[in-house]
């Protein structure tokens, strides 16, 4: 099945409002940061509509609209695998069963374009029909139709694909003037590591103009854990969750950020001179591994293990059964299996035991000095460095056709050539209304905008903008999403 539109043509004029709150920013001829007066990279490569407001001193948000929706829906059947793509045997075999079923099918080839660390990848997927916007529940009664034939079915919306569209995109941008802004950046977890809290709750506890959605947190734990960030967090100087080796992260300190690579590594040491690694940093313990767990986790280390509990200066005051909270003022070494064994010889009480952490910028091979002002959020995925689309999937866990392609809402983040930051959101899953971007598609839009190096954080339901006190975006679940962490533009 080829890919066409469902609708006319695109014209859209341009407009711009602003806003000026009580808090002025500076005039735009000595701002350092400047939206584009070039025409919208997505699409049709529209002008776009937008509303400025002038958030605070060097903070200016822009209300970016562009595009218009032509693109209905189809129906995707799935492979045997589960997934709605296989290779062409497979695709032609399902599609000989709608055909058994009466309907006729198409196989689409689908190409998953290269990123700078993985090839291309063609897959195929068979679909059925074409209805336009308006006619979502006859698409869905047509489903219903080839499920009770007994095969595998859902409703697609082709915004959603990642191929040719026109949109609409719905885009929330936030520019920080380096000249101007006389703030800091921070990150936050919220009241604890393990629980998640929204970015409104976040922002609205720091004190913060701006708040937007950090990295990735652990879905796949307890559920009274899944605040955990996937990869490194430092707030305040402190490491409260290790790094993913090699994977991008946004460093903040002061008003400066710069995205670079991370790694860390937890020494454990005793007094008697041997030394230990741990594991990881307020996480779930698997078999045999040590772990750091601070007064921030605000869960109960694991069961099944043995807990030494630190003061402030590494004094041991005693081993205990694991299962038991961190209390204030304390960190607790946890290990199981060979690490309890460890903990049981080399961490008696009255003992000091020194834990070493250490963060290192993998692009310079120095480490960062853990001062009162460094903060670090990890990233998702890179997308551009010096100016260019260098979209590292596979090194940073998100290679998939799912990521790579298909469109999703996203949370992104760049830096200007002279510091100045650019965060943004790309509302999505909503047809009609946005279509989100793709990791290409991210990447075009923040340079764009300016930035010459730029990530995407975490996206789809966890999507969130807050100015102000004020979520700004349109989260995709309906309602803005509990998260990880947060990234925060303080006043002082």
């Amino acid at each position: 099945m080829s890919r066409r539109t469902l609708a006319g043509g695109l014209a859209i004029a341009a407009a711009i409002t602003v806003t000026t709150l009580p808090a002025a920013s500076v005039a735009a001829e000595q701002a350092a940061v400047a939206f584009p007066s070039a025409r919208f990279p997505l699409g049709t490569k529209s002008v776009p509509t937008k509303a400025m407001t002038a958030v605070a001193p060097g903070i200016d948000l822009y209300d970016v609209k562009a595009g218009s929706a032509t693109d209905g829906y189809t129906l995707t059947l799935l492979m045997p695998s589960g997934r709605d793509y296989g290779t062409r045997p497979t695709a032609e075999a399902v599609a000989a069963e709608v055909e058994a079923a009466g309907q006729t099918p198409s196989v689409q080839e689908v190409i998953r374009p290269s990123v700078a660390d993985a090839p291309s990848q063609t897959v195929y997927m068979v679909r059925v029909g074409l209805w336009s916007l308006k006619d979502k529940k006859k698409a869905e009664e047509a489903a219903k139709a080839l499920k009770e034939a007994g095969l595998k079915v859902k409703v697609d919306y082709l915004g959603d694909d990642g191929l040719q569209t026109t949109g609409p995109w719905d885009v929330k941008v936030v520019m920080i003037d380096a000249k101007a802004f006389r703030g800091s950046y921070a990150a936050s977890l919220g009241t604890s590591v393990a629980k998640r809290e929204t970015v409104s709750a976040m922002a609205k506890a720091a004190g913060a103009i701006v708040g937007v959605n950090g990295g990735f947190f652990n879905i796949h734990t307890a559920k009274n854990l899944r605040g955990e960030p996937v990869g490194a967090s430092v707030v305040g100087g402190k490491l409260l969750s290790e790094a993913v080796p090699g994977r991008t992260a946004v460093v903040l300190q002061g008003r400066s950020v710069r995205i670079t690579e991370l790694a860390t590594t937890i020494t454990v040491i005793s007094q008697d001179g041997e030394k230990a690694q741990a594991n990881g940093v307020n996480r779930a313990a698997a078999v045999d591994e040590l772990i750091l767990y601070t007064e921030e986790y605000g869960a109960k280390t694991p069961t099944g293990g043995t807990d030494a509990v630190l003061d402030a200066n590494g004094k041991v005051l005693g081993l205990r059964a694991s299962g038991a909270a961190v209390a204030k003022g304390t960190r607790v070494l946890h290990g199981n299996g060979i690490s309890a064994d460890w903990l049981n010889q080399h961490a008696w009480q009255d003992w000091t035991v020194r834990v070493d952490t250490r963060v290192v910028d993998l692009r310079t091979r120095k480490a960062l000095k853990l001062t009162p002002d460094l903060h670090v959020i990890a990233g998702n995925v890179n997308l551009v460095r010096n100016g260019q689309v260098q979209i590292t999937a596979k090194r940073d866990g998100h290679d998939s056709i799912n990521m790579i392609l298909r469109r999703h809402p996203r949370t992104l983040l760049g830096v200007t050539r002279n510091g100045s930051l650019i965060l943004a959101t790309i509302d999505g899953r909503q047809p009609g209304v946005t279509v989100g971007a793709n990791f290409h598609e991210a990447a075009q839009l923040m340079r764009w905008l300016g930035a010459r190096q730029a990530v995407n954080l975490d996206g789809g339901g966890s999507t969130a903008m807050v100015v102000k006190n004020k979520l700004v975006n349109r989260p995709s679940d309906g309602v803005e999403r509990g998260v990880g962490d947060s990234l925060l533009i303080l006043p002082q």
